[in-house]
């Protein structure tokens, strides 16, 4: 018996000293701590609920809201329930964090290439744009564009004409914009663009495989645009141009009728897209200046305009820098625009966090679904732009 003792000494020593073993061991331990901390928590909030005789569930969203909401594009009314509360902040929210990001995004590709003009001007321009926005915190940036800027606007009865046009103005209560009222067959029009831009994309693809082939360039842009806005046209017009427009129309001390948009939505909005522009300059310049300085010597020996070099050759490249912190930002955007409720902006953590909850008292389960909205909306930003990334990485052959 005492022969078997140094052998399984060594083989217990050999299983300690395997790193692959160890990995394992402590994986599992992290795991098994991870799981007792989390069954911890649910028993410990259950056994405070129970103190306090809070109820848990789920069925108060069937119960009635009974409270107005400043602003949205959905049908709600005071007499609905907790649960279209939740899709009225939903939709608000992701109608301002959509904007928000196309804007930002935009803004940001202009300002990060005119980082790098060789007009010193315009380049310091720029960079004072970037340094002072990205150096401010963002809460003080909404307070700023709210108070400093929207809410000094003038009455409606000294409303601004946007272009001149008396049915676009904006004032200290929001902006006033004509509101389209589609009609029975207005669905063909909306069905012939979705085919025009089915149609456009197959062509701008079969045209990049075939630049790919032979190397040379065709433009795609008048067959684009004629698909894309001639189509619907023909189709609106043919079908009686089914839409009509509710013009909003100064009525006693405000304006009535139309659409409109909140002092408090803009002001989040110019907020959201000047902060988060500023980042994505920064990024945008980081991805052009990854490029080779020869890709662009190559392109301009070709002869190639500086417009061409930058939209063929150097942007196509740096999209791959580009892209992986452009996810970071976009969510960002969405998270951020949270921080709305700080100006009474009816978004998702104003009327469900915080309205909601405190008139219904089910504090863990709308902390629980709001944090679930942010979530997947985190993750299916990222699964999306880690797709596009994925497809424009460089493949060996």
């Amino acid at each position: 018996m005492s022969g078997n003792t140094p052998s399984s000494s060594r083989g217990a020593n050999a299983v300690i000293n395997d790193e692959r073993y160890r990995s394992i061991f402590y994986q599992v331990v992290v795991f098994g701590l991870f799981i007792w901390a989390v069954l911890s928590l649910i028993e410990n909030t259950q056994i405070n609920m129970a103190t306090r005789k809070m109820a848990v569930g789920f069925d108060f969203l069937k119960n009635t809201a009974g409270f107005a909401v400043a602003w949205t594009p959905l049908d709600y009314k005071p007499s609905d329930s907790y649960l279209m509360v939740y899709w009225v902040g939903i939709i608000n929210t992701l109608i301002l964090a959509g904007i928000s990001i196309v804007l930002a995004t935009f803004l940001g590709f202009i300002v990060g290439i005119l980082r790098l003009s060789k007009n010193w001007l315009v380049a310091q321009i720029a960079s004072w744009y970037v340094e002072v926005l990205r150096n401010t915190p963002l809460l003080l940036q909404i307070i700023f564009w709210y108070l400093g800027a929207f809410a000094n606007l003038p009455r409606p009865k000294q409303s601004i004409e946007i272009l001149g046009f008396e049915s676009l103005v904006l004032n200290n209560r929001g902006l006033y914009i004509p509101k389209p009222q589609p009609e029975d067959l207005f669905w063909l029009t909306a069905l012939a663009l979705l085919v025009a831009v089915l149609i456009a994309i197959v062509l701008n693809k079969r045209a990049t495989r075939k630049q790919q082939q032979t190397g040379k360039y065709i433009s795609t842009l008048v067959p684009t645009l004629l698909l894309v806005f001639g189509l619907p046209l023909v189709v609106f017009v043919l079908t009686g141009m089914p839409l009509d427009w509710e013009i909003p129309a100064l009525k006693g001390f405000n304006y009535r009728g139309g659409g409109f948009v909140l002092p408090a939505m803009l002001a989040v909005m110019v907020a959201l897209v000047v902060y988060h522009s500023a980042y994505a300059a920064e990024m945008v310049r980081a991805g052009i200046l990854s490029v080779s300085k020869g890709q662009t010597e190559a392109a301009s020996s070709l002869g190639l305009k500086q417009s061409f070099v930058m939209r063929l050759v150097i942007i196509p490249q740096a999209m791959r820098a580009i892209v992986p912190p452009m996810i970071s930002l976009w969510m960002n955007v969405v998270k951020n625009s949270s921080l709305a409720i700080a100006i009474g902006f009816p978004d998702l953590v104003s009327v469900f966090m915080q309205t909601s909850l405190n008139q219904s008292g089910h504090a863990v389960e709308i902390v629980a679904l709001v944090m679930a909205f942010y979530m997947t909306v985190s993750l299916t930003i990222s699964a999306c732009l880690n797709v596009y990334n994925k497809k424009i990485q460089l493949t060996e052959r």
